[in-house]
């Protein structure tokens, strides 16, 4: 087929799940191409029966005969050099909140808005924030039985989704703060002041952390601008209400997201888990947790009722893989969709 997929950002957490699923899922490819920074650049990464040596990214010609570029490498690079991919002849799938917002760039989540391809004019397809991305489908399921108009939305992220950095800072933590238990419950203050933070806004080891992300406005975060906007892209409703808080707590891996969804229309809970578990990529379960769903590529959805107050809403506790659908999956199945359009 003489088709080449490069993945920048091949050596990150990200890049790591990229790189096995283009194997797992039997991507239609010939050849691949490693890119990441100078200084990684020479490292060889093992794939399939082989290795590849790693380019650095500002190498000239990086993306000669490339075809689909998979960016996971952060937004800085991705505004710079994904252009550049672009005129190389490379089809751009951005894992970077860089192109998300651009009206001429499709936001997809794969299952939902795949369509959203057929509007692609300028060679860059943006994946969606991994928070967002796991919300998306119970939302749209429900949106097309009962019309979705409201969401309130209060996210529980892992340290991963700050990369490598984030789950390091973590584990780093742990060991100290087991260590003094007594302090722990007695003078939480000071056990915090035993271990550095860096990564997240706060001590993250045996504790929450009601903030992540950049300032943005009227005192709400970045991460939380996104949760709002990206889904009213996603789901065509311009008009859609957010109202999101985003949280970090101490899980390795998976964000899980409470959900209060108002509709236009009263809802039925039997219908809605009907429409759930019809739904490719969800999955209806009791008790939906990060720990036990780490590693899977559904999102799982639970806890579904409705709301007390208000026939027309319902409750529902979401949980998704941050780095497989949240992430990498989604890279990988909006380049299958590229060649199924005949678009790669």
């Amino acid at each position: 087929m003489g088709r080449t997929v490069a993945i920048v950002g091949a050596t990150g957490a990200v890049g790591q799940d990229l790189r096995r699923l283009l194997l797992r899922r039997d991507y239609p490819h010939d050849d691949v191409v490693f890119i990441a920074s100078e200084r990684s650049a020479g490292r060889r990464l093992p794939y399939g029966d082989r290795e590849v040596t790693v380019r650095a990214l500002g190498d000239p010609g990086v993306f000669d005969g490339v075809d689909v570029a998979l960016f996971s490498a952060g937004g800085a690079r991705s505004r710079e050099y994904a252009p550049q991919a672009v005129a190389a002849g490379a089809v751009v799938v951005d894992n970077s909140s860089a192109w998300r917002m651009d009206p001429g760039v499709p936001l997809v989540v794969t299952e939902v808005n795949p369509g959203a391809l057929d509007d692609m004019a300028g060679g860059i397809v943006a994946n969606p924030n991994c928070t967002t991305m796991a919300a998306m489908l119970p939302c749209k399921a429900l949106h097309d039985e009962f019309g979705l108009v409201d969401l309130v939305a209060t996210s529980f992220q892992a340290a991963g989704g700050a990369g490598q950095q984030g789950m390091g800072e973590l584990l780093a933590q742990v060991p100290t703060l087991l260590a003094e238990p007594g302090l722990l419950r007695r003078d939480g203050a000071a056990a915090a002041k035993l271990v550095e933070h860096q990564v997240h806004a706060a001590t993250l080891a045996f504790n929450v952390v009601p903030w992540l992300g950049s300032p943005a406005r009227d005192g709400y975060s970045d991460e939380e601008m996104k949760l709002r906007d990206e889904s009213r892209k996603i789901l065509g409703l311009p008009e859609l209400t957010v109202a999101p808080t985003c949280v970090r707590v101490p899980v390795m891996v998976g964000h899980a997201i409470q959900v209060r969804a108002a509709f236009s229309t009263d809802v039925d809970v039997d219908r809605a888990v009907a429409v759930l578990n019809a739904f490719t990529g969800v999955e209806v379960c009791d008790l939906p947790t990060p720990l036990e769903w780490a590693g899977r590529d559904e999102v799982a959805v639970g806890r579904i009722r409705r709301d007390l107050a208000d026939p027309r809403a319902l409750n529902f506790f979401v949980v998704g893989d941050n780095l497989l659908k949240g992430a990498a999956l989604n890279t990988v199945q909006i380049a299958e969709l590229l060649v199924d359009q005949g678009i790669v």
